[in-house]
């Protein structure tokens, strides 16, 4: 509206006259110029559109902000997306590698079954003219027995009557290990035609994979070598880390572990200078949600190669074994690393997981009493400890103490630590960080709280 009224006024003054002004039309000129009111109303007009114009910019500046923002994050997502193609590409050509070998073990096991069966057919016609050996043989007898036999045709008869009781068993038993040897070869079979259908999926049960980064990508079906010749899991399986160590493998890495009294799984071991360690808890760039419920937390969550939670059922396994110490490793916002060892013990579901700890080693004091038995707690389960809003407020499930004195599993660590987020008092005042490790420390002789 104000800018129709400054228009109109324009218009107006443009259709001043420009010719001079006489005494005898002094009068009706002194009507053509704009009054006050009107001049204050151009300016008022004048103002509003200047407003109105530096509002528009600053609303346009934000917008293209928000653009550059979302192309920047389109961009990242497209370079993520470019990374993820090229690692399905690599497995992509393992796999069809893979495939081109069991090709020709698969015409080898072939050729192998062709030539037992060959060698079944001439076994079975030796049989037959074994057998009309002995026939003849035994018609050779009945003629004997009319006549008296004397001490060396008896000593013959006997003689050729063991023969034939030596090639008969040897027969029995080459037509036993034969079927033996093709009930086997059926079964390779059965495992090759399995492994080319998982061959011809496998590019999208890869990419399902990478794209779920919520689940925990902790399969055993993928680690061929630990599967035996019936398809049945092995149970020669090192029982933790330890041991995965004392057989030679020198890398860390994922391994298949079975612990005594308890389902194989995977473990993420490290092998470093100080020691050989089974991480059970692992963060540093806030990609993974730690508020999860009761269950997430006994099951195991997240992705080894990023963050990830192992699961309480799995680290009561490890740690019921004995012959181990708790690290807790931590850095926070200015670099710098600092870590404690404890001696602990770690009760079953049956009492919430209580952890019972004792300080082994630290740089300054301890973040925990000594001996003290904490129940674990999430925002779903709480049984017994001194505040059953610990895991609601500072959320994460957790060893919850005293509300906020010490917790490595609260809200993301992504950005700077807000007054909730991780963190632990190992003396005076509180420490916040952007990331942590908790491993199993495996020691040669075992020690006790």
């Amino acid at each position: 509206m104000n800018l129709l009224v400054l228009l109109f006024l324009l218009a107006s003054a443009h259709s001043f006259s420009t010719e001079p002004i006489f005494p005898e039309h002094q009068a009706e000129s002194r009507f053509r110029f704009a009054a006050l009111d009107e001049v204050r109303l151009l300016a008022n007009g004048l103002l509003q559109l200047g407003q109105s114009l530096r509002d528009f910019v600053q609303n346009t500046k934000s917008q293209i902000k928000d653009i550059f923002q979302k192309l920047n994050i389109f961009d990242k997502s497209v370079y993520q997306l470019s990374v993820l193609a090229s690692e399905i590409k690599e497995e992509e050509e393992e796999l069809k590698k893979t495939t081109v070998i069991l090709k020709a073990n698969n015409e080898e096991i072939k050729g192998l079954s062709l030539e037992i069966n060959s060698k079944v057919e001439d076994i079975l016609k030796e049989r037959k003219h074994l057998r009309r050996q002995v026939g003849g043989l035994e018609e050779k007898l009945s003629g004997l027995s009319q006549s008296l036999l004397s001490a060396e045709q008896v000593a013959q008869i006997s003689t050729l009557k063991e023969i034939i009781l030596t090639q008969e068993k040897s027969i029995t038993d080459l037509l036993k290990a034969v079927r033996e040897q093709s009930e086997q070869l059926n079964n390779q079979r059965t495992k090759i035609k399995g492994l080319e259908n998982k061959f011809n999926s496998a590019h999208i049960q890869e990419t399902d994979e990478y794209l779920d980064r919520n689940h925990q990508s902790n399969s055993l079906s993928g680690y061929l070598p630990y599967f035996t010749s019936d398809g049945s899991f092995s149970s020669d399986l090192p029982k933790d880390c330890g041991e995965v160590f004392s057989r030679g493998q020198k890398s860390s890495g994922l391994y298949a572990i079975k612990p005594h009294e308890s389902q194989p799984f995977l473990v993420k071991c490290e092998f470093t200078e100080e020691g050989v360690f089974t991480v059970i808890q692992h963060r540093h760039d806030g990609s993974v949600d730690f508020n999860q419920s009761w269950e997430k937390y006994e099951d195991g969550f997240g992705d080894f190669s990023s963050e990830f939670w192992l699961g309480l059922k799995k680290v009561y396994a490890v740690a019921h074994q004995g012959h181990s110490l708790l690290h807790v490793q931590i850095e926070d916002w200015r670099k710098e690393k600092h870590f404690t060892l404890y001696q602990y013990i770690l009760e079953d579901a049956a009492f919430n997981y209580t952890i019972h700890l004792k300080l082994q080693t630290y740089e300054s004091s301890s973040a925990l009493d000594e001996h003290a038995g904490f129940r674990f707690s999430t925002k779903d389960h709480n049984d017994g400890n001194r505040d059953p809003n610990c895991a609601q407020d500072y959320t994460g499930g957790w060893w919850f103490s005293i509300c906020g004195d010490f917790n490595l599993n609260g809200k993301c660590i992504q950005s700077r630590p807000r007054k909730k987020g991780t963190h632990w008092k190992p003396g005076k005042g509180t420490t916040r960080f952007k990331a942590t490790k908790i491993s199993i420390s495996h020691l040669s002789k075992p020690q006790t709280p």
